[in-house]
């Protein structure tokens, strides 16, 4: 892409802009594209094979300008990878509102989107890519944990010793399931078709060892189970092929899924193709291309569905890879669940998800403070206590340090409060960035992943996202953005994401307990609206207002 160039955030407590919270978005944007973070930082591409920062190196460069010049009541508005206008409003307002990939729905195709992508008229901003949030692949790791822990106490007696879990992607987000696994004790088996992504995964400690060819890995993986010993493979291949044959040689699997970049069929190497031919050949014929990669989707669905029924544990992990499967005309796509229906709903309920910090001083011991304060104030969560533990030992920060943890309504604004009363005292060098994936509890509508299987059957209703976007709007967010795709793909998701500045200021402060309040206090009213028991209990205990009661 012309005018790439290597991209890094700022450290350090001195500003270019004229207050924190722009210095932040700036710095998060930068962040999103540092070449530790993103996947194609010279294409402005951040995770998920196609979701970007910004539309274009002029773009990029527009936003920065606009950025460093934006006034305390001023917000910049965002169109898809664009800045198109700066408006006068309030202190209390966003400094930036973002708005990425939304079609009028009839036109919500990949075809279409693809059309105007080409003409230069927008781009995909996957969830936390476009809404500079992201913070590596750490930035999914504890959901990822969470999951498999769930998997563990659903039905593997608490934990994973002794499991083999096959799955395939170490991209961005898929990169976080082998670590996850080895937190909980199992055995991970990883496919990917892309030798340096097994290569970035072992040398930034989420896999552990790269298998010499299928048998190898096999052995590998039978071994370490029967031992009952953590370890983590990657095996260099195509899903759409490994999978099917480790169905046929009965390889003993215990659990399956996938995070391959499944979303975006243009994304995902169909049979037959190698790796170092896919960029030319979607190129030359992207109809073709996106045909057989979703009849090689349906064959690697077929095979999950084998070890169905065979009896492992199987789920789709949000890549929308049942949906291209069924395209592709397999009639049992949808025969195993997805994952939050599954396992995560009922933390959903509690308003509990993905809660993430970054900080902007880029010193390593200013997360080690934050990491001090979430375990002081919530000492009797011996499972937050735990992960944040091994998230000191084990994850590799990319960027900016960051952190990530769960969670729920009540929680998130104490913690945001500390972090600003720490940067207030000095006890944190400088402000940091609080936000969260846009996979939330009351954050997305995605009848494929989120909300799929809803109890009242409202899995496609978007008002949820929409209404969680205006209420971080008024509750004073730093920056908020609405998206259409995300991981599931174009016509199939509307999320939305906020994010906050704790500049140890009191302003920072009330926006802080408004907006972290808020926030998950929607999850709880969504849950509870569709009828869910522990959300309303939620509600009723913790004081959360729903005038109706489904």
């Amino acid at each position: 892409m012309a005018d790439a160039r290597p991209v890094q955030a700022p450290r350090g407590t001195a500003l270019t802009c004229k207050s924190w919270p722009q210095e932040a978005a700036m710095r998060m944007l930068m962040n999103n594209l540092d070449p530790e973070v993103a996947e194609h930082p010279d294409q402005l591409i951040v995770y998920g094979g196609s979701g970007r920062a910004a539309r274009s190196w002029d773009a990029y460069d527009a936003i920065v300008a606009s950025l460093r010049d934006l006034g305390d009541d001023e917000t910049l508005l965002v169109q898809s990878g664009k800045p198109v206008g700066i408006m006068r409003t309030h202190e209390w307002a966003p400094r930036v509102l973002i708005a990425n990939s939304n079609l009028v729905p009839q036109w919500a195709t990949w075809e279409e989107f693809r059309r105007l992508e080409a003409a230069g008229l927008t781009m995909f901003g996957q969830m936390t890519a476009g809404s500079w949030i992201y913070i590596g692949t750490q930035g999914i790791l504890q959901g990822t944990y969470e999951t498999f822990a769930a998997i563990a106490a659903k039905r593997f007696g608490g934990t994973l010793a002794g499991t083999v879990t096959l799955t395939a992607g170490l991209g961005g987000m898929g990169g976080a399931q082998p670590l996850a696994v080895t937190m909980n004790g199992g055995v991970a088996l990883v496919i990917d078709c892309d030798l340096s992504r097994i290569s970035r995964r072992i040398e930034h400690g989420y896999l552990d060892v790269a298998a010499d060819d299928i048998h190898d890995a096999i052995r590998r993986a039978s071994a370490a189970a029967q031992a009952r010993q953590p370890l983590s493979i990657g095996l260099l291949g195509n899903a759409a092929e490994v999978v099917p044959e480790l169905l046929r040689l009965r390889a003993p699997i215990d659990i399956v899924t996938d995070q391959t970049s499944a979303h975006d069929p243009l994304s995902y190497l169909p049979r037959g193709v190698a790796f170092e031919d896919m960029a030319a050949l979607r190129a030359e014929d992207p109809a073709g291309f996106t045909q057989r990669a979703r009849q090689s989707m349906a064959e690697h669905v077929a095979a999950m569905v084998g070890f169905q029924d065979a009896g492992a544990e199987v789920f789709d992990y949000g890549n929308s890879i049942r949906g291209e499967a069924q395209v592709a005309g397999y009639e049992r796509a949808f025969d195993f669940p997805g994952f939050v229906p599954a396992y995560i709903r009922p933390l959903f309920c509690e308003g509990r998800g993905p809660f993430r910090w970054a900080a902007l001083s880029g010193d390593p011991a200013d997360i080690a403070a934050t990491d001090a304060a979430i375990l002081d104030l919530f000492p009797e969560n011996e499972a937050l206590a735990r992960w944040i533990r091994m998230a000191q030992d084990k994850v590799h920060f990319q960027g900016l340090p960051a952190r990530i943890c769960w969670l729920g309504y009540g929680e998130r604004d104490r913690a945001g409060q500390r972090f600003n009363d720490l940067v207030a005292s000095g006890a944190i060098s400088a402000p940091v960035v609080i936000g969260r994936d846009h996979l939330d509890c009351g954050s997305v509508a995605s009848p494929y992943r989120e909300t799929e299987a809803m109890a009242d059957g409202s899995d496609a209703i978007a008002d949820w996202p929409l209404l969680n976007a205006l209420v971080a709007t008024s509750s004073g967010a730093s920056w908020v953005s609405i998206h259409h795709g995300g991981g599931v793909g174009i016509g199939r998701s509307i999320h939305a994401g906020q994010v906050c500045v704790a500049d140890g200021t009191e302003l920072a402060g009330q926006k802080l307990q408004r907006v972290l309040t808020n926030d998950p206090g929607m999850g709880v009213i969504r849950h509870a609206d569709a009828g869910y028991d522990r959300a309303k209990e939620v509600a009723v205990a913790r004081g959360v207002r729903v005038p109706m009661s489904s």
